[in-house]
Order: structure tokens, then sequence, then C-alpha cells
């Protein structure tokens, strides 16, 4: 059977799944849109949780920009680190209290707790502007996967994934999303660890990825660590060692923290703890994510490090046993003629991959044609510069299995896995933006007396507009994909964070507070990045080079939502201290959720 009609068989069983399971659990009240109807088993909620979390950034994209990081991999393990450590403050600091709360959406508490109806519009702008910014590549990513493995264009690939979470999302709301998640969650999961087992018992003989990584590399007789191995091949062509450390531990620290307070601060990730029975079991799910997220966070290392020295050596086959220099780098002969290189020319057509014979040597030399010292290796053998133009992050996971060689149902297996991740996310992001519409704007604020089918139904149009958005921005992306990421974790750690934990967590927090605190870290962020990426993410507009060396004290727009955090946290702290305190039934509001138990079903209507 060819490897399209593999791709197929897998990726329509687990898309009538999806299907299938948005049928049976369609939603009926608002209750079930909102919050599936705070009936949802822990267990599995921290497996939708999970999958709601796990991205096509997680799945896709992270591996790859740990293995291919200039800086080498160690640096990235911020994003590990700071996914990861997100779940923690959520399981320790929100979720029991944010459940105890009994509504079903974030500006609906940021709007009561500091009874004002600005603070919870400005909540909404918030959340709208994270969720949309995210959904984008998410919506891409799903182009991009369509498009490669089932070989149609990426906006056909698009649009199929548009009308897929249609499907599942507008009817079942977060009832059908979270049961279509869960199936999800174990699609993807699967998908990710089986090459990697594979690849790790090529490479290592060892089973679990986890401690291949730290184990012997198999191809030299077990004699060299892999991570050995790993930083002599890499450093032998001139990129930095991939286990070498941090250049800036300020920026590293900044970076893990903004990615932390983020990811505690993502909309669509906390409202999954509305969806539980009870206040226990909000904190208990928020363990099981953790859970389910570690089987994957833990083998993300492996399966970077490991692509990393299979593409390396597919492209100085000497490496394998010896030095990359001492043989000859592959030829274009090779490339266009061995079965097992096909993987070479199908991302090329992507326009993911670009390998270019500059000298016209016949061979393809792959090196760090920046380093000083390789420049004079090239001098010395005729080289012409770096051969492999271009190789996208996104490349890494997905053709994994394919330099590996491993047989076609992983690599269909790996494509059913992509599209799950990137589908997941889009629907837990489309609820959130479409929750925000028709409850806390519809409902809150232009029409309070609407009944709830009015309102289900104003949920469904908001949810569909949204999607219609979603993938206009995703046949037509920003050229900024990738900027924009590190907006939308900056403005959540900078807004939302800080707002939630004053609002559980202190008494004297007040609405002048709250939304000046709001405002200085939303302005505050966002400028920053601005300056360097440029104003709206204009071309050209950009009023420094963003490069190390012109950054404030040193930090990266990349971190700078930790600074807003704090600024924000002062800004409240400090203009509440000089204003009136907040009225008695609020100050009795924070006690109520300072005690995690006891809390009834939701209240919102």
């Amino acid at each position: 059977m060819d490897q399209f009609t593999l791709n197929l068989i897998v990726v329509g069983i687990t898309f009538a799944i999806y299907i299938g399971i948005a049928i049976w659990a369609r939603a009926g009240s608002t209750a079930e849109f909102y919050a599936a109807g705070q009936g949802v088993h822990p267990v599995m909620n921290g497996m939708a949780t999970g999958a709601d979390w796990m991205s096509a950034a997680s799945f896709i994209s992270m591996a790859g920009i740990i293995a291919l990081a200039p800086a080498g991999g160690y640096t990235q393990s911020a994003f590990l680190m700071g996914w990861t450590g997100g779940y923690v403050l959520l399981a320790l600091l929100l979720a029991p209290y944010l459940r105890k709360f009994g509504k079903f959406t974030v500006p609906e508490f940021i709007g009561d707790r500091f009874y004002s109806g600005g603070a919870r519009l400005l909540a909404v702008v918030c959340l709208i502007i994270i969720s949309i910014t995210y959904v984008i590549g998410q919506m891409r990513g799903v182009g991009v996967t369509f498009g490669r493995f089932l070989e149609i264009s990426t906006d056909m690939g698009l649009y199929i994934g548009a009308a897929i979470v249609f499907a599942y999302a507008v009817f079942g709301g977060m009832k059908g999303i979270t049961y279509t998640q869960v199936a999800q969650y174990v699609v993807l999961i699967i998908a990710y660890t089986i090459p990697a087992i594979f690849i790790s018992l090529a490479l290592t003989g060892a089973f679990l990825p986890q401690l291949g990584l730290i184990g012997d590399y198999a191809p030299a007789g077990g004699d060299q660590a892999f991570l050995a191995k790993l930083d002599q091949v890499v450093t032998e062509l001139g990129f930095t060692a991939y286990t070498a450390d941090t250049p800036s531990m300020l920026n590293m620290f900044l970076f893990t923290m903004s990615l932390m307070i983020g990811t505690a601060g993502l909309p669509h990730v906390i409202i999954r703890f509305f969806t539980v029975p009870k206040v226990a079991d909000a904190r208990s799910s928020a363990g099981w994510a953790l859970v389910f997220i570690a089987l994957l966070y833990t083998v993300a290392p492996a399966v970077g490090s490991m692509a990393r020295l299979n593409l390396t050596t597919t492209m100085w086959p000497g490496a394998v046993t010896g030095n990359a220099l001492d043989g000859d780098a592959i030829s274009v002969e090779a490339i266009q003629t061995d079965p097992r290189l096909n993987w070479v020319k199908t991302w090329e057509q992507t326009g993911l991959l670009v390998m270019e014979d500059l000298n016209g040597d016949g061979k393809i030399q792959y090196y760090n044609d920046k380093n000083p010292a390789m420049a004079e290796v090239a001098a010395e053998r005729g080289w012409a510069g770096n051969e492999v133009t271009k190789i996208d992050n996104d490349i890494m996971v997905l053709a994994n299995p394919e330099i590996a060689a491993l047989p076609g149902w992983v690599i269909a297996l790996v494509a059913a896995g992509a599209l799950a991740a990137a589908l997941s996310t889009a629907a837990g992001l489309l609820l959130a933006i479409s929750s925000a519409i028709s409850h806390d704007l519809i409902k809150g604020s232009i029409n309070p007396n609407i009944s709830e089918k009015g309102e289900l139904l104003a949920a469904r149009i908001s949810m569909t507009g949204a999607i219609a958005i979603a993938t206009w921005l995703g046949l037509n992306p920003p050229g900024f994909a990738a900027q924009v990421v590190a907006l939308a974790f900056g403005l959540a750690a900078a807004t939302i964070f800080p707002a939630l934990m004053m609002g559980i967590f202190s008494k004297r927090v007040n609405k002048e507070g709250a939304i000046l605190g709001m405002l200085v870290g939303l302005i505050f962020t966002a400028v920053y990045i601005f300056l360097y990426k440029g104003w709206f993410f204009i071309p050209g507009t950009a009023m420094y080079e963003d490069v190390p060396a012109n950054y404030f004290f040193g930090i990266s727009p990349l971190s700078i939502g930790t600074i807003g955090a704090i600024l924000n946290f002062a800004v409240a702290f400090g203009v509440s201290a000089v204003t009136k305190a907040p009225p008695r039934q609020v100050v009795d509001l924070v006690e109520s959720i300072r005690i995690p138990r006891g809390a009834g079903k939701a209240t919102a209507h």
C-alpha cells in the first residue's frame, strides 16, 4: 500500500471518530456549551486539558526549535520548563479557586471580582487578542500538515481542517470539544512516542527515549555517550555545541517565567477547570493534565536531539561512525535516486526545505558558514557556503520518521497526531473567543436579558465567525507568525494572570487598581515587542534591530511578559492603596473563593 493511501486511511479514521463523538456529545444548553455541564471526570478532563494545551507548537514545532536552535538545545529547555511549570501554577494557585467561583469565563470572574463592567470588557479584549494570535498558527499548521501528507494544497487542507473544527466545536461546544480532545490526546501521544521509541532503539538501544537521551550511541558500539556524539558532530561542522550553556541566564530565567505565568493565564486552558463537578476535581484534573503532558514533554528533548543527529549524519554519512569531514557530503545523485531519501524531494516541494548545489560539485555541504573556522575549511575545499539554504523547524518532527526510514504506517500516524494536536487547541481557543463574545459581551453588556436559547445561538454564531476569521488569517497569514506567539504569551502573562492572582489572593485590590494594572501590563508589553518587531508588526517600522546588543538591560522581547506582569502587580497595588477599598460584598466574595470547598453548580445564568 502506498504512503498516500495509508495517510488517507489513518487520518480518515481519526476524523470519523472526532465527528462521531461530536454528534454523540452535542450541547443542548449553555452550561453544556460553555462548561460541559460541570460533569467531566477529572482524569478525562486532565487528558482533554493535555490535548488542549499540546498544540501544533508543542507537537510540530517544539522539538524542531530544540533541535535547530543556533544557541544549542539547552537554552530551548525554557519551553519545556515554562510550559509545564505553568500547570503547576494553575493547579496550586488558580484552578480550585476559579472552580469555586462557579461561573463560566475568565472575564466574568474579573468583572465580578473587581465589580466593574469596564474590567470585564478589558479582559474580553485581552482574551480575544491572545486567542486570535494563537489560533492563526494552529489553523496554518492544519493546512501545512494536510498539504504535505494528503498531497493537496495547503489552502485546501486548511478548508478541510476548518470544516472538521466546525463540525464538532460549533455543535458540541465544550461538551463535544472535551470528549473529542480525549480521543485527540490518545492519537497525538501515540503518534509522538512510537516514532521516538523506534529511533531511540536504533540510535541508543534504549526502549524509552528519555533514557536514550542520556544513554550511549549504539552505531559506534556504545563507547560514546549519545549527547557527546551529537556535540562532536555539530561542533565539527561549526555549529554551537548542542549541550552548550545559555549565553544569557537572565533572559532564560525571564523567558521561562513568562511562559509559566503566560500558560497559567491562557484563557482557553483556564476554562477547562470550569468543567469538573467539584473544587477538588479542579486541582485533581490539573495534576492529571501534568501527567499526560509529561508523557510528551519528557520525550520532546530526545526527539529533538535524535532528529538533529539523524539529519546531520544523513547529510554527512561518514559521521555515523567517524568524523563528518573525513568523508564526503551527501551527493545530489543520491538524493535523486535513493528511495530512502525521498523525504528530501517531498519536503522541498513544500518550500520548508531548500538545498542548492552552490559550487556545482554534485554534493550538498551542510555546515555553519558563519563560523570563521569553517570559512577557512570551506576555502580550502572549494565550498561556496552552506548548501542547505533553508530548513524549517517545523519539519523536524514530521520528517523524523522519514529521515529514520521508519515504516509507512508510522509516518501516517504522525500525520494524524499533528492534525489532532492542531485541531484540539484550535477548538479550545475558538470556544474561548465564542464564550467571550456571547457570554461576556452580549449577555454581560449588550443584552443582559437574552434567553438561554438566544445565548446558545449567539455562541454558535460567534464561534462560526471566529472559525471564518481564523481560516482567513490562516489562508493569508501575517509575516510575523513567530513573533505573535511571543505576544500572546506575553500578554497573557502581563494582563490576565496578575488580575486572577490579585482577584483571588488580595482583598484590598480594587477596580481602579485592576484596570490600570491590566492597561499598564498590556501597553508596556506590546510596545516593547513593537520596538523590536515593528509597530503592529508592520515591516520596516521597528525602532531597534532585534539583536541582544540592542535590548534594554539585556531583556529580549520574548521575555518581556515577566516584566509586564511585575508592573501590573505594582501599579494595581499602588493605585489600590490610595483609592477606595472594595465594597464589603466583594471582600466576602474573596473570602468565599479562598475556601476551596462547597462549590455548587455554575450560577452564570
